[in-house]
C-alpha cells in the first residue's frame, strides 16, 4: 500500500530530512585517512539524539550501528567498526533519522584522502545518476522514469546499476512501498501522486552489476568499487522536492 502525505506530514519530514542532511555534512568534515568508522557511528548517533531525534538504522532488523558504512567493493550495509580508513578508498555513507513519526534517509559516498581519478569519476555519475533520476519528475510521471534515467545514464558511462537493492517509499515507517529500481524502462510502472514520498538511491558498480549478498553484507562479486547516493523526495505539482538537501 502506498501512503500518500498530506501538507503536514511534508512538513514534520523536511524537519527529519534536514538533521539527516546536517549528519551527513558532519561525517563528510571527518571523513580522513586513520578515522575509525565506529567514530563516524558515534558522531551520527550523537547530534541525532542531540536534536531529539532517533537513529533510524540502530536496531533495525538486528542492525548495530546508527550508518551504513561501505567500503570500495561494499555495495551497502557495511557495520560501524574499528576499521580505520584508509587513503585512496571511497566510502559511503548511509543514514536515517526519526523526529515527530517521520523518518529522513540519504546516503553520500565520500573519497579518502587521495582517491584515484576513476573511483573519483564512480562518485560523481552516482551522484549525476540520482538527478538525472528526478530530472523530469513531475506528478504523472513513472516509476519507470526515475529507474530508467538512472540506468540509461550509469551505463552510458561505462557502469553497471545494482539489481538487488533499490529505493523505496518511506514515511512512518522507513521502508513502505512502492519499491524504486535503478533501472527499467520510461513510461512504465506505476505512475506518480502528489505527496508521494520517495527514498531513490542509485547503487552504481565500477565493473559488474552481480553483487555477493551474505547477511547484511553486500559486496560486488568481482571486487571492483561501487558508490551510493540517495535523498529522501516528496512529489509535488511543482515537480520533486529533496527533503535530506542542507
Amino acid at each position: 500500500m502506498i501512503y500518500i502525505k498530506n501538507p503536514s506530514e511534508i512538513e514534520l519530514m523536511r524537519k527529519s530530512g534536514q538533521i539527516v542532511a546536517d549528519v551527513l555534512k558532519l561525517i563528510e568534515d571527518n571523513v580522513k585517512v586513520g578515522v575509525k568508522t565506529r567514530y563516524l557511528d558515534k558522531l551520527a548517533y550523537d547530534y541525532i539524539v542531540g536534536c531529539g531525534a532517533k537513529p533510524s538504522f540502530l536496531g533495525y532488523g538486528g542492525f548495530p550501528g546508527t550508518i551504513c558504512v561501505s567500503i570500495d567493493e561494499e555495495v551497502v550495509h557495511g557495520f560501524p567498526s574499528e576499521r580505520v580508513l584508509k587513503d585512496g578508498e571511497i566510502v559511503s555513507i548511509d543514514v536515517g533519522a526519526l523526529l515527530n513519526g517521520y523518518h529522513g534517509d540519504a546516503a553520500r559516498t565520500f573519497l579518502v584522502g587521495s582517491v584515484s581519478p576513476e573511483k573519483k569519476r564512480l562518485v560523481e555519475v552516482t551522484k549525476e545518476c540520482f538527478f538525472k533520476g528526478i530530472e523530469n519528475l513531475m506528478v504523472g510521471s513513472t516509476l519507470g522514469d526515475i529507474g530508467g534515467a538512472i540506468q540509461e545514464h550509469a551505463e552510458s558511462n561505462g557502469y553497471s546499476v545494482v539489481r538487488e537493492m533499490v529505493g523505496h517509499g518511506i514515511g512512518r515507517n522507513l521502508h513502505e512501498d512502492p519499491a524504486v529500481p535503478n533501472y527499467g524502462r520510461r513510461r512504465t510502472g506505476i505512475r506518480l501522486r502528489r505527496g508521494m514520498a520517495l527514498a531513490i538511491e542509485p547503487m552504481i558498480n565500477m565493473g559488474r552489476s552481480e553483487v555477493v549478498i551474505d547477511g547484511w553484507s553486500c559486496v560486488t562479486k568481482d571486487k571492483m568499487p561501487s558508490a551510493h547516493y540517495e535523498n529522501t523526495v516528496v512529489i509535488t505539482d511543482e515537480g520533486v522536492e529533496i527533503l535530506t538537501l542542507r
